[in-house]
């Protein structure tokens, strides 16, 4: 059971069919685990992921000779955990292994380096296209010759840019560019978009809702867990007009949340990254 605090709209809103229409909802709700922010802002730490796997945390408890377990009585402390730290992590994988920390930032090094770079655009601004992401390309048939693909995009351009480097020589192998296609977002990109919602008109009605959830002024993103991906407009019944460019520019949407705290609807503030504007839907 939760409650929700609508406080802008002059009603409120049941279960988790939130309404995103007006401004931003505020809303009081306990998840269990790690369902939400714990205490840090931003994306926290990412999912496993094939380029990143989960590492081990070991086993808590002792191990007890055959026979010897026993069941803690009233009032008695458990046993102590014991946390076994991650294996050594060398600096190339062999075969399928995920690629390591020193040949992601060797991949995309090698992907960044000039001059191509010095013609693109972050998400930003910036010089240089904006990362999105690195992952273990597809051995050749009959090579073990470990290679990366590295995904950037040029907000120059709006192109995705698609880089086959070789992890061995230490030379891109192929490069191409797409137009339309666009890849999740990523965590910078997602900061981006906060920044730009806090700034505009629209940011307002968040603003609000974090001073009636918390008793204190939002003055910046760091105050706010957030996540969120690419907008879709195929997914959309009705798409504004100040939108119908996303799917050729890069458009995102969030959901955010006072740390430790209130959801802030923000799911009706879609921003589009290319343009840097912010447009409400629903």
């Amino acid at each position: 059971m939760y409650e929700i605090v609508r406080r802008h709209l002059g009603k409120v809103v049941a279960g988790a069919a939130m309404a995103v229409t007006g401004t931003a909802v505020a809303v009081a709700i306990s998840l269990p685990g790690q369902a939400g922010a714990n205490g840090a802002a931003g994306t926290g730490e990412p999912p496993a992921s094939p380029e990143r796997p989960a590492r081990g945390r070991g086993r808590p408890g002792k191990r007890l000779p055959a026979g010897r377990g026993r069941c803690a009585g009233p009032g008695s402390a458990p046993p102590p955990a014991i946390v076994v730290p991650p294996p050594a992590e060398g600096a190339k994988g062999v075969g399928g292994d995920p690629l390591t920390d020193d040949e992601l930032a060797r991949a995309e090094a090698l992907a960044l380096a000039p001059p191509a770079a010095s013609a693109q655009h972050d998400v930003t601004g910036g010089r240089g296209p904006q990362r999105l992401g690195t992952r273990l390309a597809e051995p050749l048939p009959g090579d073990a010759t470990r290679r990366a693909e590295v995904r950037l995009y040029d907000y120059g351009r709006d192109e995705l840019i698609t880089k086959t480097v070789n992890l061995d020589t230490g030379k891109v192998e192929k490069s191409g560019t797409q137009r339309g296609v666009q890849p999740s977002a990523h965590p910078e990109e997602l900061r981006e978009a906060l920044e730009l919602i806090l700034a505009s008109p629209l940011g307002k009605g968040v603003k609000e809702d974090y001073r009636d959830a918390t008793g204190k002024e939002l003055t910046s993103s760091e105050q706010l867990w957030f996540n969120g991906d690419v907008y879709r407009t195929y997914r959309e019944k009705n798409v504004p007009a100040q939108l119908a460019r996303c799917g050729e520019h890069r458009c995102v949407r969030l959901v955010t949340k006072v740390l430790n705290g209130a959801w802030i609807d923000t799911r009706n503030l879609i921003v589009d990254l290319s343009a840097r504007t912010v447009t409400r839907v629903g």
